[in-house]
């Protein structure tokens, strides 16, 4: 696995004074997609064409985590770039990112943390972003809600992008993490809203089955549940991976 969110996570490790473990470590886990061996879903990674991109800017262990959605994000969309976040640096390599032609950033937050005049709710037409040659970014702030909340607050340099604020018809169905705040979505919800509004509705859609399928054999791992891999969301990954 070399994705961007891969290649943090090696780089966060290596400046680790010591290891990190997440729970069931011992039990060994799948480099690739970080579950324990016994359930792991390597086998059923899709691969579908996108043309948006997604930039994550993630808190300090978010990358070492094994319930962390950004992997899955990177997982299915080629294009997604992933740095750490820090309060009084910033990575140059982000910097020239943001500042790229070819991307049009959206910073992806709720509408009520940003200025007046800075908020949209929709994206340009596919044929309007394809007529301006730029392609949409979405970056997305990778954290708890208060890590989430501080990268927003300080980091002036994005204070200069229009906030996407996403209006979700559903609540949030992630289980991996307990939070306050049930009607938050996880990154990897975000990210298939995002490419839901950007018109591209299949990646979504891979995207989040592929997010039911790992959460799935998640929590069998974690708790025991028995692990139906006869589910709708693996037989339709099944379909796409042809495994």
């Amino acid at each position: 696995m070399n994705h961007a969110v891969a290649r943090l996570r090696a780089v966060r490790l290596a400046a680790s004074d010591k290891p990190f473990l997440a729970r069931g470590s011992g039990a060994g886990r799948c480099p690739g997609c970080r579950l324990v061996e016994t359930h792991c879903v390597c086998g059923l990674r899709p691969s579908v064409p996108v043309n948006a991109g997604v930039c994550l800017i993630m808190g300090d262990t978010e990358a070492l985590k094994p319930s962390n959605t950004g992997w899955l994000v990177a997982d299915v969309v080629t294009d997604t770039h992933a740095f750490g976040w820090a309060r009084t640096a910033v990575d140059p390599s982000l910097l020239a990112l943001l500042a790229d032609p070819q991307w049009q950033p959206w910073l992806v937050f709720p509408a009520e943390y940003a200025g007046p005049g800075r908020v949209v709710t929709r994206l340009p037409r596919p044929e309007e972003t394809a007529a301006s040659g730029r392609r949409p970014l979405f970056v997305l702030l990778d954290g708890t809600w208060s890590e989430a909340r501080k990268m927003f607050r300080k980091s002036p340099y994005l204070d200069a992008l229009p906030v996407l604020s996403l209006q979700p018809a559903e609540a949030s169905s992630y289980r991996l993490r307990r939070s306050v705040h049930g009607h938050h979505l996880c990154t990897a919800e975000v990210a298939a809203a995002c490419l839901s509004l950007a018109g591209e509705g299949a990646a979504a859609e891979v995207l989040g089955a592929w997010l039911n399928v790992f959460s799935a054999h998640y929590l069998s791992a974690k708790r025991g549940p028995p692990l139906d891999r006869d589910s709708a969301a693996h037989q339709w990954l099944r379909g796409i991976t042809g495994r």
